[in-house]
């Protein structure tokens, strides 16, 4: 017997050998194919790009994944007590492999033919980085083997946080932080029980726990977790029934753009990411990016611009309702439906239910829930006669308008329109509204630094993507013409040099150009300084073809505004086509003194360590570091930018620019209470409205027109239409700063001249202006006038001064 016992139990150690050999052979076989485990090392997950305002302010994020990376030391403990209790409570005890968990799920699968995992959170870090989710046996022995090997060459720390930073959430969130700011709108210390152990039921099967398609799934799984960590002591029994008592209140977060009326800005700053580093680094590469924007700023810039383009669109009539109801059925679902414009929040779709001669009753649009269903309240409200009294004037088709006199004129059952909350004497009323075809452009710039301080691209990004401040190649019209004006001041001309305003033509390219001014007439002998406030065009022209277009177009180029500017007379004009942004970079220059800058939307960026890898700022400053006062001297920035305009010749131009403000074709249309430069332009058929203008320390542009150049409208100029925009934008923005002049530069002369002659100014004399002279230049001793060459002098002395007795000669200006 005993020999038979020895016989088996020899047989039974062989046969155990050779198994044990194969399963060595087969485990080293397997781990010959296995991944390299040191990868884990150089993690680095695809992580959320976010981009801050200024202020610091979240505007937007970027991401395929939306994922935030934490380390394990910023987890809380009540997050990491979740996870465990769900995924794997023996984690710190166990080697890689929970022996014990496993043995129950192999004992569970027989007992009831289900495929119950027994993975820990070691394991699961092997198969997400390194193996596939192949449900076979030999994915599971490699994830084993790769799991011991983790454990030796990592702490469990580590671990812990190579899962909660990688596992996926659901809804398009990756890792504990990400699915903390998703879910719940909340940074991961922020999270209650009840929430954490929501989260931690999901990397299970998010879909299976989706919080608005399996309600009731979803909280049963929240509760077992929850009971487990009562159950392994992490929450006590009083605080886990509370948490079981709470409904899930889950809130999912939108996506895009978060900062208010920041979208064609972050819009912006997107595409130069992309053009700057490429698609993965903006949407995989976690960068943080600190943006110029000025939330005020840019919240004062779209009401002015809003209130423009309303003002203007309104004064043409009302177009009709944006869509058509079946009122025969439920109007709530139906308009739920319609598109709105998502970031115009004051308005909001409405339906007409009924309508009378004095009254219009609407439905409102209702709201959605967290799990996008629509609201069952119906909202109702009234538009009162008075309140639509614009839409009255009917635009049937083509500009074609149509007077009515009652509201059931406008509106019938089943049209949708938009409407606006409004307060009148306390009471909150509704009035119509539509989104206006006409677009325009407002940016506004710190003109010492480029930094653009805030960018409107149009009335409204969910209307229309296009930027017009960036995109829309559009004529500058008068607007280009202080940098004619520059280039003479700059090249021996004065603000009180003489240019004929009289009828002018010219031949080109064997066509005949009579330019003309904006409203017929002309002036005669005019100086430049009357010529740039009257915007006179045919001076203009004579202006630029006495100095030669080459000369013009090299300054236009060195003031960014085209890129290779054909020298041709008509460009003196504006006729040329660049954007709402390069304008207002180049009146930047004239208003810092002549420096050339970089307009930048983005003030620094920094990779996901904190790492700055660009930064707008260039200047250098090598004793600001210093970490104590030694009596050392006072650290002094150095300014390496280009001069690329004389400082004397931008104040002067600065200066003539202020005479169009306060009595030229800005007049009354522009009231700051501090000096303020500007211009306005018009294109041909007021196909184009502009006014571009600055203050000692601010300059804004703006831009108005159809996005297919079409006339506007008799009248509706630069000083009509973008003045105002500007002065509303500006009066806002300013509020509450102290008023600044601008910066008269040393040797500058103040003589007192006559505005019309040019000529030294007799004590007494009527229409004196004081006049900005550079060193070694003065008022002409001799009256002289350009372009009399082509002009007979009868016709052109018929508009000079009386005060001007001295001999009328030709002549071109120049240093007196």
């Amino acid at each position: 017997m005993i020999r038979l016992i020895g016989y088996f139990f020899g047989i039974g150690t062989v046969m155990f050998l050779i198994v044990a050999a194969g399963v060595a052979w087969y485990i080293g076989d397997v781990s010959k194919d296995l991944p390299d485990y040191e990868v884990l090392n150089s993690y680095e997950p695809p992580v959320t790009t976010r981009v801050h305002a200024a202020s610091g302010e979240l505007m937007a994020e970027y991401a395929r994944e939306r994922r935030l990376f934490l380390p394990i030391q910023a987890i809380p403990d009540r997050v990491k007590a979740a996870f465990l209790s769900a995924e794997d409570k023996n984690f710190y005890r166990h080697p890689g492999v929970d022996p014990v968990g496993l043995t129950r799920a192999v004992i569970n699968n027989i007992r009831t033919g289900a495929r119950q995992g027994a993975s820990t959170i070691t394991q699961q870090v092997a198969k997400n980085f390194l193996l596939s989710s192949d449900q076979t046996y030999e994915r599971k022995i490699k994830e084993a083997i790769l799991s011991f090997r983790i454990e030796q060459a990592y702490s469990k720390d580590r671990i812990l946080e190579l899962y909660l930073n990688e596992i996926f959430f659901g809804l398009n969130s990756y890792g504990i932080a990400g699915a903390a700011l998703t879910y719940f709108n909340k940074s991961v210390n922020e999270l209650t029980i009840a929430e954490t152990a929501y989260l931690a039921a999901l990397p299970k099967a998010p879909n299976n726990y989706h919080p608005f398609r399996h309600t009731e799934r979803a909280i049963e799984r929240r509760n077992w977790v929850i009971d487990r960590m009562v159950e392994n002591g992490y929450v006590s029994s009083e605080d886990g029934a509370e948490a079981k008592a709470q409904p899930l209140d889950v809130a999912p977060r939108r996506g895009g753009s978060y900062l208010f009326a920041s979208e064609y800005f972050a819009e912006e700053v997107r595409r130069e990411m992309i053009d700057r580093y490429g698609n993965d680094a903006l949407y995989e590469g976690g960068l943080s990016v600190r943006t110029t924007l000025d939330p005020k700023l840019q919240a004062l810039a779209r009401k002015a611009l809003h209130k423009g383009l309303i003002n203007y669109d309104e004064r043409r009539g009302f177009r009709g309702p944006v869509a058509k109801l079946d009122m025969s059925t439920d109007w709530g679902e139906q308009l739920a439906e319609v598109d709105g414009l998502r970031d115009v929040p004051e308005w909001t779709v409405a339906v007409v239910l009924s309508a009378t001669d004095g009254a219009v009753d609407v439905g409102l649009r209702p709201g959605r829930e967290a799990s996008g269903a629509v609201a069952a309240d119906r909202p109702t409200g009234t538009i009162l006669a008075e309140d639509m009294k614009w839409g009255f004037r009917l635009n049937i088709a083509g500009d074609d308008r149509r007077n009515v006199k009652s509201a059931a004129e406008v509106l019938n059952p089943g049209d949708v329109v938009y409407v606006e909350t409004i307060e009148v004497d306390g009471e909150q009323r509704l009035r119509l509204r539509q989104p206006p075809k006409v677009q325009g452009a407002l940016v506004a710039m710190d003109p010492h630094t480029g930094r653009v301080l805030a960018m409107v691209g149009g009335f409204s990004f969910a209307q229309s993507e296009f930027n017009r401040a960036t995109q829309a190649q559009r004529q500058p019209g008068s607007s280009f013409k202080p940098f004619v004006y520059a280039a003479a001041l700059d090249n021996g001309y004065t603000p009180a040099s003489v240019v004929l305003d009289a009828p002018v033509e010219i031949v080109s390219g064997g066509e005949l150009w009579r330019p003309k001014n904006y409203g017929g007439g002309s002036a005669g002998p005019s100086t430049l300084r009357l010529g740039i406030e009257r915007s006179r065009n045919l001076m203009t022209v004579r202006l630029a073809q006495d100095m030669g277009m080459n000369l013009v177009a090299e300054y236009a180029e060195r003031f960014g505004i085209y890129n290779n500017m054909l020298p041709v007379l008509a460009m003196s004009l504006g006729s040329g086509e660049t954007t709402v942004m390069r304008m207002v970079s180049a009146y930047s220059v004239l208003a810092n003194g002549g420096k050339q800058i970089k307009p930048s939307l983005i003030d620094r960026i920094q990779d996901r360590y904190g790492k700055t890898i660009f930064k707008h700022e260039e200047r250098t400053c090598d004793a600001c570091v210093a970490t104590a006062w030694l009596s050392q001297e006072e650290p002094e920035v150095v300014d390496t930018r280009e001069q690329v305009l004389d400082p004397m010749t931008s104040y002067q131009i600065t200066s003539m620019m202020e005479g169009v403000v306060t009595r030229g074709t800005a007049a009354s249309k522009v009231n700051l209470d501090r000096p303020t430069a500007g211009k306005t332009g018009t294109t041909n058929e007021e196909k184009d409205a502009w006014f571009v203008g600055y203050t000692a320390d601010l300059v804004a542009g703006v831009f108005i027109g159809f996005d297919t150049p079409t006339p506007m409208g008799r009248g509706s100029t630069g000083g009509a239409l973008a003045a105002p925009v500007f002065n509303e934008f500006m009066q806002a923005a300013l509020e509450g700063t102290r008023p600044a002049d601008f910066r008269v530069p040393e040797g500058m002369k103040l003589i007192a001249i006559n505005r019309k002659t040019g000529m030294q100014a007799f004590p007494g004399e009527a229409d004196v202006i004081m006049e900005a002279f550079k060193p070694g230049t003065g008022p002409s001793d001799v009256y002289s006038v350009i372009g009399l060459d082509d002009y007979p002098i009868g016709e052109a002395i018929t508009n000079i001064s009386p005060q001007a007795n001295q001999a009328v000669v030709n002549g071109v200006g120049g240093l007196y």
